[in-house]
C-alpha cells in the first residue's frame, strides 16, 4: 500500500542524495536508494522487497525508450574514441587555432554555451554535441572537465525552458489544457517573462566562459585541471574533417528526424529515436570514411569502438539506475507528499516563492523536472483562479523551480548526461555546480517575492 501522507516518502531519495555526496559514489546511492524504495513499499519484507526492486530494472530495461537512451550514450563513446584515435580531434583544434576561432581560453570555454544556446530542440543532443566538440579543447587549454560539465548542463535546461519550441513546450501546453484559460500559448510565452531562474543561471554561465572567473568548489577543479598543450604536441597526422563531419552529421540528422518523427512539428517529435539514429549513422559514416582512407583496419575499428563503449558503462548503469529509481520514487508518492505542503493557508507574497521552493525541493528529491510539473501545475493554476496572481507568474516558478532541482540532482538523468557528455566524474560534477545553482535560487526567490509583491 503506498504511503502517500507520510513523511517517511522522502527518506529513500534523501538516503540517495546523503549516500551520493558522503561516499562519491552514484551507482552505490542510485542502487540504495532504489532498494530502500521497494523495500518500504513491501512493508520491510526483504522477499517482496527484492522482486519489486528486480521488476522495477526490468520495467526499465524493457522501455524501447530507455533501450535507446542506454544504446546511444554507448556509442557516443565509440564515436569519441575513434574522433580521437583518428587524429581528428587534434586535427580539428589546430584547424580552430589557425582559423582564430578557438585559439584561447576564452573561445574554447564560449564554444559549448554557444552550441547549448544554439541546440534547444533536445537537451540530450545539445548537450552531447556540446561536449563532443569541446572535450579536447578544454584539455588543450588547461580547462576542468568540471566546468564543461557545468556549462552544459546550466545553458542545455535553462536555454530549453526559455525557448519552447521544442518538446518542453509541447508537454507543457499539454499540462495547461482544460483550465479556464483562452490562450495557452500565450499563458505559456507571458510564463517565459517571469521565468528569471534559467535567465540567472544563463548569465552565469556566459560570465564564467567569457571572464574565465571561477569560484568555490568549481575553482579548486579549475587548478586541477591540466596545463595548456604546446602546439608542438598536436597530432599532424589526423585530418579535421574525421570530428567535423560526425558533428556535422549527428546534429543535422537529429534535426531532420525530430522534424520527421513530429509530423512536421519539430516539437512533437521523438528525441531518443531521433538522437540514437543521428549517432548511429554519425558512427557509420566516420567508419566508412577511415576505412576509405586506409587508417584503420575494420577489425581495429571495431575494437577501439568496444573500447570507447567500455569506458562509458559506468555512466549506463547510473542511467538504468535513475530511470528505475525516478519510477519507484514516483509510485512511492514522495512527489505528492511535498506538494501537500501547499494544502497550508500562505500570504500572497510568499506563493510563487514557495511553489518555486517546492518545485525545487521535489525534483531534486525526484530527479525529474517533468514529473515536477505534470505534480505542481495543476496546484498553481487553481492558486492562481483563488489568489488573483496571474497565472503566468505561478507557472513560472514551477518551472524555474523543476529546472533548478532537477539539474541539481545528483540522481538526475540530465546531470548524469552532462557528467557523462563532459567525461566528468559524475559527483564531482554535482559538488562543483551546486554552488552556483543555489546562489541562482535565492536570487530567484528574492524576485518572485517582489514581482508578488507588484501583482498581490
Amino acid at each position: 500500500m503506498l504511503i502517500l501522507d507520510n513523511a517517511f516518502t522522502l527518506l529513500p531519495p534523501l538516503a540517495a542524495i546523503a549516500i551520493a555526496l558522503w561516499r562519491k559514489n552514484a551507482i552505490l546511492a542510485l542502487a540504495v536508494g532504489l532498494c530502500l524504495t521497494w523495500l518500504m513499499q513491501a512493508g520491510l519484507s526483504p522477499v517482496a522487497g527484492t522482486m519489486a526492486t528486480l521488476g522495477g530494472l526490468q520495467a526499465v530495461l524493457s522501455s524501447s525508450y530507455n533501450q535507446m537512451i542506454l544504446f546511444f550514450s554507448l556509442l557516443v563513446g565509440s564515436l569519441l574514441a575513434l574522433m580521437k584515435h583518428s587524429g581528428g580531434v587534434s586535427a580539428s583544434i589546430a584547424l580552430l587555432a589557425r582559423r582564430n576561432l578557438v585559439n584561447n581560453r576564452r573561445q574554447a570555454a564560449m564554444l559549448p554555451a554557444l552550441i547549448g544556446s544554439s541546440i534547444f530542440t533536445d537537451t540530450n543532443l545539445s548537450m552531447f554535441t556540446g561536449g563532443i566538440a569541446s572535450q579536447s579543447l578544454f584539455d588543450r587549454y588547461g580547462l576542468s572537465r568540471a566546468r564543461l560539465a557545468f556549462i552544459l548542463d546550466s545553458t542545455c535546461s535553462p536555454i530549453s525552458i526559455l525557448l519552447l519550441v521544442n518538446g518542453w513546450g509541447a508537454y507543457l501546453l499539454g499540462l495547461l489544457q482544460g483550465y479556464s484559460v483562452a490562450d495557452t500559448v500565450g499563458l505559456l510565452i507571458d510564463a517565459t517573462l517571469f521565468n528569471v531562474y534559467p535567465m540567472i543561471v544563463l548569465v552565469m554561465v556566459y560570465y564564467t566562459a567569457w571572464s574565465s572567473n571561477v569560484y568555490g568548489p568549481l575553482a579548486r577543479s579549475q587548478a586541477e585541471a591540466s596545463t595548456v598543450v604546446p602546439d608542438s604536441e598536436l597530432s599532424q597526422s589526423g585530418r579535421a574533417r574525421y570530428m567535423i563531419v560526425p558533428i556535422v552529421t549527428l546534429t543535422v540528422m537529429a534535426l531532420a528526424l525530430l522534424l520527421y518523427t513530429g509530423g512536421g512539428d519539430i516539437r512533437a517529435g521523438n528525441g531518443a529515436l531521433a538522437v540514437m539514429w543521428a549517432v548511429i549513422l554519425a558512427w557509420a559514416l566516420l567508419m566508412a570514411m577511415l576505412l576509405a582512407d586506409r587508417v584503420f583496419s575494420l577489425g581495429k575499428l571495431l575494437r577501439l569502438s568496444a573500447a570507447g563503449m567500455k569506458q562509458l558503462w559506468p555512466a549506463a548503469v547510473v542511467l538504468v539506475l535513475s530511470f528505475a529509481f525516478g519510477d519507484a520514487v514516483k509510485a512511492y508518492g514522495t512527489g505528492d507528499y511535498i506538494s501537500s505542503a501547499l494544502g497550508a493557508q500562505f500570504p500572497q507574497l510568499f506563493i510563487a516563492p514557495l511553489l518555486f521552493v517546492i518545485a525545487g525541493a521535489m525534483a531534486f528529491a525526484t530527479g525529474t523536472s517533468w514529473g515536477t510539473f505534470a505534480v505542481l501545475i495543476p496546484i498553481a493554476m487553481p492558486l492562481a483562479d483563488s489568489t488573483g496572481l496571474p497565472a503566468s507568474l505561478l507557472v513560472a516558478a514551477v518551472l524555474g523551480g523543476g529546472v533548478f532541482g532537477d539539474h541539481s540532482s545528483p540522481i538526475s538523468d540530465s546531470t548524469i548526461i552532462a557528467s557523462l557528455a563532459s567525461g566528468c566524474e559524475h559527483i564531482e560534477h554535482v559538488r562543483t555546480q551546486l554552488p552556483y545553482n543555489l546562489v541562482a535560487a535565492g536570487l530567484s526567490v528574492l524576485l518572485y517575492v517582489l514581482l508578488s509583491a507588484v501583482y498581490s
